[in-house]
């Protein structure tokens, strides 16, 4: 007598399947770009902390038009990552309701694009002001 193997379902490819979850896996896909820029403010703040020699050598570093073309990509794979987390937000929250009446997705989207922009806006005003 045989045993029989247990059905296997494929896994290769399932997620190219539906629209949503391309979507998501192509997000998922922007979090390395995330953990990457990470990275570079970890070296920096090593760097920082081996004297105002190396930290010159990496700013100078920073400032070749390689890592300026880098930081140009990790920018918009910023901002499409912030796009789509905003995005995905109205679809895992629980339905918020003010006054009785349900937000609508694309205010919660709105806000959250809003309340990053004024929050990066006031992290650059800082910075402007603190070099000064």
């Amino acid at each position: 007598m045989s045993a029989r193997r247990p059905y296997q379902r494929p896994m290769t490819g399932w997620w190219k399947k539906n629209p949503y979850f391309v979507e998501y896996m192509v997000h998922e896909g922007t979090a390395v770009i995330v953990a990457l820029y990470a990275l570079i403010l970890l070296i920096s703040l090593f760097v920082l902390g081996r004297g105002e020699h190396a930290w010159n050598e990496w700013l100078g570093l920073l400032r070749s038009w390689p890592a300026l073309l880098l930081h140009g990509v990790l920018l918009l794979g910023f901002l499409y990552h912030s796009w789509t987390w905003f995005n995905i937000m109205p679809r895992t929250l629980p339905p918020i309701r003010v006054q009785g009446l349900r937000v609508s997705a694309g205010a919660i989207t709105g806000s959250g694009l809003m309340a990053a922009a004024v929050a990066s806006i006031a992290v650059f005003a800082l910075i402007k002001w603190w070099a000064s």
